[in-house]
């Protein structure tokens, strides 16, 4: 039934290539757990206790609350499958309580050092430099996810209307906009990777023609944001949450921030918002005599 899960999330539900494989993780380690501890190998002699102790058992292990909901997740989904085929009746996971998660705000980089990176630091000369910039400036210019960049074709460009098509996850399709000057950045960019490499597909290359791949661009992202801030958590995620803050600290509405990132739900957009009324107390506390 495993097997057909997966079928069903990736053709039917068109769940991205990242979550079908995260999905399918989750449902390897907890099968291993079933036969390892209790020597089950038939979903039907699952119920909720066995269930329990393997959250007890991630927890002891220090798998994050997170990663653990992310797993429950899962079998939530798994055991939705069951009963939609008729393989059970009802779902364990219905006597299951999430470990509460303790709020995080995102982790952004300021304006001022934005800024800095983009007009002040040097990049290196010929294609690498060309490429790695670009890279920096699409992150914080489109708010765009990693495993988008990645994925990037030349036929996603569209230069009349000034826009790339996106397909994030769950292969939902979106358009972003894209200003005059960083058009000229792209055709400069792609110029030049035509020179070395000719017309190939995949927008982004190593410096031997080869695709680009997403631990290159983590390096090349975490390079450039350690020359302007000593923050500690440096990642192409972190240009993404620095666009969605930026945007709303500029009186972007919610709704349109939430189309740009992709997002399903306002509610995941919303966490942004709790950065910008940070910002306000501060300034508040700064400027107003009675604070």
């Amino acid at each position: 039934m495993k097997e057909r899960f997966l079928a069903y999330i990736q053709f039917e539900k068109r769940y991205s290539s990242n979550t079908v494989t995260a999905y399918q993780t989750d449902l390897d380690q907890f099968f291993d757990y079933l036969q390892l501890q209790y020597n089950i190998t038939d979903i039907l002699e699952v119920n909720h206790p066995v269930i329990r102790s393997w959250l007890i058992y991630l927890m002891d292990h220090q798998v994050g609350a997170r990663s653990v909901n992310r797993k429950l997740t899962t079998l939530k989904s798994f055991y939705r499958f069951l009963i939609r085929e008729g393989v059970v009746g009802e779902s364990p996971m219905r006597k299951i309580t999430s470990p509460k998660i303790s709020k995080r705000l995102p982790v952004f980089v300021d304006r001022d050092k934005m800024e800095k990176l983009l007009e002040k630091v040097t990049f290196e000369e010929g294609y690498p430099g060309l490429r790695n910039r670009l890279i920096v400036e699409m992150f914080y210019g489109t708010g765009m996810r990693l495993s988008e960049l990645t994925g990037l074709k030349e036929t996603d460009l569209d230069f009349h209307h000034g826009t790339i098509k996106m397909l994030g996850k769950r292969n939902k399709e979106r358009l972003i906009p894209f200003s005059k000057k960083f058009e000229l950045q792209l055709n400069t960019y792609i110029a030049e990777k035509h020179r070395l490499f000719g017309d190939t597909g995949g927008l982004f290359l190593t410096d031997k023609g080869n695709g680009i791949y997403p631990r290159m661009v983590y390096r090349i992202v975490t390079r450039y944001l350690g020359m302007v801030t000593t923050m500690e958590k440096k990642s192409p995620h972190v240009l993404r949450h620095s666009f969605a803050t930026h945007m709303l600290d500029n009186g972007a509405e919610l709704n349109a921030v939430k189309e740009l990132l992709g997002h399903a739900s306002l509610s995941a957009t919303q966490v942004y918002t709790h950065n910008t009324i940070e910002k306000l107390k501060r300034i508040y506390k700064q400027a107003h005599p009675k604070a």
